[in-house]
């Protein structure tokens, strides 16, 4: 009998499969991608609610709550693209896997975190993992369903449990933080990612984009390193934007972009393709993302500690107002599907900017003296604008690029979309904050998220594809 050839790691990744092809489940595919991003979702929104006690247990200063807030930002803003570029490079499944299970690890130390800078690390650590999940789950998706209704339908559940995650999460962290601590609510999470990661290797099947080339490392080393920058410069901008740590890291910034630019030009299987930021659809989709981080997510990251402080509320109290929001987005995004054919998914973002817009101008006068009940209307109207904008990005993502680059398109959206929260987060905390009073401070928030929600509609809506 001959020898069996040695094969190497780089030979079992690149080499052609000869065995048939296994096909997707699409409706396991779809449950256990859709738990996955709930509970990365969950891990996001958990601080949303415990901030102060957070800030109180780990002596974190005021002008360093913002990194309690961004250090998941910044890991997902990061990692998204580069984690879309390897996912369909070298397997969905494989990063989908790998990053299901570092968020169940990373989770659970972040309970375990001693000082600011320990937690702030974990959830940086929280956000690389999620934008593992986040990236490869839209890929798998497109993979089980075929292009049409089904895919349609498959990505608006998708992007429902994006508003579940956000709604379940603050609820679940409140929750146990009032019955024992804060830090048990990292330790039910981080078992329910790993939970996930134990049914997923029965359920995924491998697929990727049929390239060829080399890696692009240096495309993903740069970009990295630019947006980690470039975060990092809009998270400490809040105590002072002349400061000479803030100006060296936009700078950096700028300079690693151009160079990421320069190297996807000349890459043979580029990261991101240079040409897609010349298409309406991609330039809809990113812009859309961004602004949903910018004007949406930002305001609701914080809008729950403007009201332990102003009003004031428990954290239980707060995490049900903002079920509230979330549970009405979640409810919205899966009848939204039922818009397809009717509604584009680009009228669909502008729809729901301005739903958003009018919403928060309704909550003014209830973020400086109450009563509570005063913020409903608003918190309502908003959620279904959110749920309008979590059923068209998800769609508009994959549908702006081609589709055996689908994990990429996910990746560029959610960059897009992370980058608008760190930077809107640290805009709130110092708007919030210069008022005079923080009531006046959190009006004032509320007006520039309203502002910033009609720049996007505007925006979105005039990004039309030409027909040729």
């Amino acid at each position: 009998m001959p020898p069996r050839p040695e094969r190497t790691a780089a030979a079992v990744i690149s080499a052609p499969s000869t065995a048939p092809p296994v096909h997707p489940r699409p409706a396991a595919t779809l449950a256990v991608t859709s738990a996955a991003t709930a509970v990365a979702l969950m891990t996001y929104t958990a601080p949303m609610v415990t901030l102060p006690d957070t800030a109180a247990s780990l002596h974190t200063p005021l002008s360093a709550q913002a990194w309690l807030l961004n250090g998941t930002p910044l890991g997902l803003a990061a990692l998204l693209l580069v984690a879309g570029s390897l996912a369909d490079d070298y397997g969905r499944r494989r990063i989908f896997l790998s990053g299901t299970v570092a968020l169940g690890i990373t989770t659970a130390l972040g309970a375990l975190a001693s000082s600011t800078w320990l937690f702030t690390l974990a959830r940086v650590a929280q956000g690389a993992a999620s934008a593992a999940i986040l990236a490869a789950s839209l890929g798998l998706l497109v993979h089980a369903f075929p292009a049409g209704p089904a895919r349609i339908r498959a990505t608006g559940i998708w992007g429902a449990f994006v508003s579940g995650g956000i709604a379940v999460g603050p609820v679940l962290a409140g929750g146990i933080a009032s019955q024992w601590n804060w830090r048990w609510s990292y330790v039910a999470l981080g078992a329910a990612a790993l939970a996930v990661a134990a049914f997923a290797p029965r359920t995924l099947t491998e697929s990727r984009a049929p390239r060829g080339g080399r890696p692009d490392l240096a495309g993903a080393l740069t970009l990295g390193l630019a947006l980690v920058a470039l975060v990092a410069a809009l998270t400490l901008g809040r105590d002072g934007w002349l400061r000479t740590p803030v100006t060296v890291l936009l700078v950096a910034a700028a300079v690693l972009i151009t160079a990421f630019a320069a190297v996807e030009q000349r890459s043979a299987a580029p990261m991101l393709d240079l040409a897609l930021l010349r298409q309406a659809p991609f330039l809809a989709s990113s812009a859309g993302g961004f602004f949903t981080g910018f004007a949406v997510i930002a305001l609701f990251s914080y809008l729950p500690t403007l009201l332990q402080q102003t009003l004031p509320m428990s954290a239980m109290a707060t995490a049900l107002l903002l079920m509230i929001w979330s549970g009405t987005s979640f409810l919205v995004a899966l009848q939204a599907r039922r818009l397809a054919g009717k509604i584009s998914p680009r009228h669909q973002l502008a729809l729901g900017f301005a739903l958003h817009a009018a919403a928060v101008l309704t909550m003014l006068s209830a973020v400086d003296a109450g009563p509570w009940p005063l913020l409903l209307p608003g918190l309502v109207i908003s959620g279904a604008g959110s749920g309008f904008l979590n059923a068209a990005l998800p769609l508009l993502a994959v549908t702006s690029v081609p589709p055996d680059r689908a994990a990429m398109g996910s990746g560029a959206n959610n960059t897009a979309r992370y980058i608008g929260s760190a930077a809107g987060v640290a805009l709130m905390i110092a708007i919030s904050t210069s008022g005079g009073s923080l009531a006046r401070g959190a009006q004032m928030a509320l007006v520039v998220s309203a502002v910033l929600a009609v720049v996007g509609a505007a925006l979105v809506w005039a990004l039309r594809e030409r027909r040729r």
